[in-house]
């Protein structure tokens, strides 16, 4: 059984920083790409950001780049999330999930993903 479990999230100020962790177990992690999302109170979960199954190729949304890095150890079945200087209106919680299918491109949908975390929220205060 696939179990993705985040952690990380916290409040903090405007301008901070915070990483996300997301260990996962039950499948081969080296194989699948993975995702960040995040979901708002009463918006759509959001794409953040994805990695291929190496680490070699990344996608962040717009919003976010130049500000959060996406990376992962394979040894230690773990993806990460670094957010630099926060913003309020990145107020979420945050999801990892893993890619259904293994190898191949890196997905940005909700869709093509199978198997998700249980979240951590994310406070930024102004």
């Amino acid at each position: 059984q696939v179990q993705l479990v985040e952690s990380g999230g916290e409040l903090v100020q405007a301008g901070g920083s915070l990483r996300l962790s997301c260990a996962a177990s039950g499948r081969t992690f080296s194989r699948y790409a993975m995702g960040w999302f995040r979901q708002a109170p009463g918006k759509e979960r959001d794409f953040v950001a994805a990695i291929n199954w190496s680490g070699g190729v990344t996608y962040y949304t717009d919003s976010v780049k130049g500000r959060f890095t996406i990376s992962r150890d394979n040894a230690k079945n773990t993806v990460y999330l670094q957010m630099n200087s926060l913003k309020p209106e990145d107020t979420a919680v945050y999801y990892c999930a893993t890619k259904r299918g293994m190898y191949g491109d890196v997905p940005r949908r909700v869709n093509d993903f199978d198997y998700w975390g249980q979240g951590t929220q994310v406070t930024v205060s102004s």
